[in-house]
């Protein structure tokens, strides 16, 4: 593996910060032999994942780890499934609010992670750190973007590694 990119949100409803941005923004350039990209994603539903694929078609990466915030979680929890449907309770960044709709009908109604979730969570509880497995990513903008990135995967890229690890409040 040589290159990956690694996503974080910009602050939303009314916070100064966002965890995970602040998280991967931490990160070195490299870690080991792959070079990482990291990219500050808007939480929008119409631009998040618009910003992710031009960068997925300009570096071509072997892997995508898109991180978000879930404030009411104690742990770090790798995201299992992403679902077709936006559903938010609150408006995003640029003031859309979908209620039950469905991201693309075309689409699957789910997709499965790429990562190894029971790995990566094992990784993270050995560095002192809760983790565990979600089988839910929400139905906000993160759930979205995980969709979008699985479906691109599924349909462009079907080497990559991809899926999404979800930061509790800080």
């Amino acid at each position: 593996m040589n290159t990956a990119i690694i996503t974080g949100f910009e602050p939303f409803d009314s916070d100064s910060i966002n965890p995970s941005w602040l998280a991967v923004n931490a990160l070195p350039e490299r870690v080991g032999a792959c070079q990482l990209t990291r990219l500050l994603l808007p939480v929008s539903f119409k631009n998040a994942f618009a910003r992710l694929e031009e960068a997925i078609d300009t570096c071509r990466p072997d892997l995508v780890i898109c991180t978000g915030l879930a404030a009411r979680r104690t742990s770090i929890t790798v995201e299992r499934v992403a679902i077709n449907i936006d559903d938010a309770r609150i408006p995003d960044n640029d003031g859309f609010h979908p209620i039950e709709r469905r991201i693309d009908y075309a689409a699957p109604d789910a997709y499965f992670s790429c990562l190894p979730a029971r790995a990566i969570c094992e990784k993270i509880s050995e560095a002192g750190l809760p983790a565990a497995i979600s089988d839910s990513a929400g139905t906000y903008v993160c759930n979205n973007v995980m969709f979008r990135l699985l479906h691109l995967i599924a349909n462009r890229y079907p080497k990559m590694l991809g899926g999404f690890i979800h930061v509790p409040a800080t």
